[in-house]
């Protein structure tokens, strides 16, 4: 999978997305065509999120390891990779050193 390293003719929303005290932050990206995604960075650490719209995070940079709610079974994640997460869900993701940037695209 090739992510992208830049995106062309968007909006970018100034103020930024801040959760669990600083640990995770992003940024609203609009796309051209109406599309939403953030760009962020995370901490060291466990963090829970819950999804309203179906989401696919993309790792630019860092690993970090993921359950989906509902199951048990984590699976890391490397730069260069994807997980989807099913609308009206959540999941735990962990950071165990560096930073994870990642792209979130609402699907």
């Amino acid at each position: 999978m090739c992510l992208p390293t830049q995106f062309t003719g968007v909006t970018v929303h100034t103020k930024a997305n801040v959760y669990f005290d600083g640990k995770v932050v992003s940024h609203t990206v609009l796309m051209p065509d109406g599309a939403k995604k953030t760009l962020g960075l995370i901490y060291p650490g466990s963090y829970h999120f819950g999804t309203g719209a179906p989401e696919r995070m993309e790792i630019v940079a860092g690993t970090c390891r993921v359950t989906l709610d509902g199951s048990t079974a984590a699976q890391d994640y490397p730069a260069g990779t994807y997980f989807d997460v099913p609308g009206q869900s959540g999941f735990t993701i962990e950071v165990p050193a560096g930073l994870c940037e990642y792209i979130c695209s609402f699907l």
